[in-house]
């Protein structure tokens, strides 16, 4: 078996009778009825875009979304923007594309719309050449008229595909951008540590660029408590978390971003975790933010001492309750591993599939650990390639690993050497041990010949994943898909 790599007033009568004057009377009221509806809540039972701002806010999606329907239906561009944007942060791949035509109604005349029609192509994984162009003329197009959040996606396209924009050199325009003072360019500047894997050598700047721009974009909270986790100073950390909760408490910042540090005390790779600031922080939104459910499922899991499994899985219902595809993820996880609960291929196969049809990316890499482990009865070992890739080529980094043990050991599937050493060069952007030796094993298989096919095929895949890759920070791309920080939802 081998590899199949892709490409990368009119119309009224002319009189002045009375019932003429009552026609136009009457339209008047219905007009100054929908306008109330919209913008005071008045009119009962016509939508409400104040209603569906207030409730998006709260959580309340269902009834946020029923109004923004009702308006978009009517042609409204801000609330056709607003069901967009609900339609995005469920990740659900189908609800992607009803929200990338969604924006697409709107963007003639609204520059938001612009803004997030460019965000959505920037960041979408599979974006054709003519889909990553467009997104730079309507993020340049949006950032023109005034958008905020348009810098940052901009940068992203820079970064992960310069070969789309060979006159374009991503430090020289950050550093224009800064020159200008643009707000969002430190961020930018950021983005471009965090890409080149010099985060590190730049705290001190990520610091001072983040403290600077704190009150204006709410993911610095994210930058700073990670500055302050590397280095150990918990002194700062504990003063940005009551600078953090009393913005929450005050509406200024979502639940999400609280969700997002939270995590950020809980990762190893850090520095010294603060698990139970973490689990204090999620169980404070939990109620008003249902991924938070998930995230403290995920806490259980890391540091089981914060709670038993009956804690763990009453987490991971109300998650599933809430339809978060990242608790069927984390469910069929633990019934792949069989560590918290018994092994059950089926049961995981089962959750697993359902979180990888909502867009969960890791989801892909345990089906494809499934199937070309057998766990299900029989090796599969063309279903193992197919999630396995797109794990890998959405950013998980264990996948081209696997990729390479699979096509290596030739278990149900005919050895290919080289397609196996394609992706043990790839699976070098998270080497360890054991893909390093894997590597120069093959390396040391391949004749000239098939080492020049690898080549090709490793360039590639490489265009088709774009330069970021792997190597880019789930942090740094949520300010490309969080909604515009000041924004009262539209």
């Amino acid at each position: 078996m081998t590899i199949t790599f892709p490409p990368v007033g009119a119309g009224l009568p002319r009189d002045n009778s009375s019932s003429l004057g009552i026609q136009i009377a009457g339209q008047a009221r219905s007009y100054l009825c929908l306008a109330l509806a919209i913008s005071l809540a008045g009119c009962a039972g016509l939508p409400d875009q104040r209603l569906a701002n207030e409730a998006l806010k709260r959580g309340d999606t269902a009834l946020a979304e029923q109004n923004y329907r009702q308006l978009a239906d009517l042609g409204y561009s801000e609330a056709q923007v607003g069901l967009a944007d609900i339609q995005v942060q469920t990740q659900d791949p189908a609800k992607l594309k009803e929200a990338e035509a969604t924006y697409r109604a709107a963007a003639d005349i609204s520059p938001r719309a612009q803004a997030r029609l460019g965000r959505l192509l920037a960041a979408k994984p599979d974006a054709t050449q003519a889909e990553r162009q467009e997104a730079e003329t309507l993020l340049k197009k949006a950032f023109a008229n005034g958008e905020g959040n348009t810098l940052i996606p901009l940068a992203m396209l820079y970064l992960q595909y310069p070969q789309s924009f060979p006159s374009t050199n991503a430090q020289q325009q950050i550093d224009q951008w800064r020159a200008a003072g643009y707000p969002e360019a430190g961020l930018a500047q950021i983005l471009l540590y965090r890409t080149q894997n010099t985060y590190d050598q730049h705290l001190a700047e990520v610091e001072r660029i983040c403290k600077a721009a704190l009150n204006s974009t709410d993911i610095c909270y994210v930058e700073l408590a990670s500055v302050y986790q590397k280095r150990g100073q918990t002194e700062q950390q504990a003063a940005l978390l009551a600078q953090m909760n009393s913005a929450y408490q005050r509406g200024a910042i979502p639940a999400t971003r609280v969700d997002s540090v939270a995590r950020v005390l809980a990762d190893r790779t850090l520095g010294q975790t603060d698990e139970k600031t973490a689990q204090a922080l999620l169980e404070q939104i939990a109620p008003a933010n249902p991924g938070s459910w998930v995230s403290l499922a995920q806490l259980l899991y890391d540091f089981p001492e914060l709670g038993d499994t009956d804690k763990l899985m009453d987490y991971i219902d109300k998650g599933r309750s809430a339809q978060q595809p990242r608790a069927e993820l984390l469910l069929g996880r633990l019934y792949y591993e069989g560590k918290t609960v018994p092994a059950d291929a089926q049961k995981a196969e089962t959750h697993l599939l359902s979180a990888a049809d909502a867009g969960e990316i890791s989801a892909h890499y345990y089906l494809g650990q499934l199937y070309r482990r057998g766990y299900l009865g029989t090796v599969e070992p063309q279903k193992a390639v197919d999630h396995l890739l797109t794990a890998a080529r959405g950013g998980q980094l264990s996948a081209d690993y696997a990729l390479a043990q699979l096509f290596s050991e030739g278990h149900g599937i005919r050895q290919d050497l080289v397609n196996a050493w394609v992706f043990s060069q790839l699976a070098q952007a998270n080497s360890s041990d054991q893909s390093r030796e894997l590597a120069a094993q093959l390396d040391q298989q391949l004749s000239p010949a098939q080492k020049a096919q690898g080549q090709r095929l490793l360039q590639q895949e490489r265009q088709a994943r774009g330069a970021l890759g792997q190597g880019a920070d789930a942090l740094a791309l949520q300010a490309v898909q969080a909604p515009d920080q000041g924004e009262d939802s539209l």
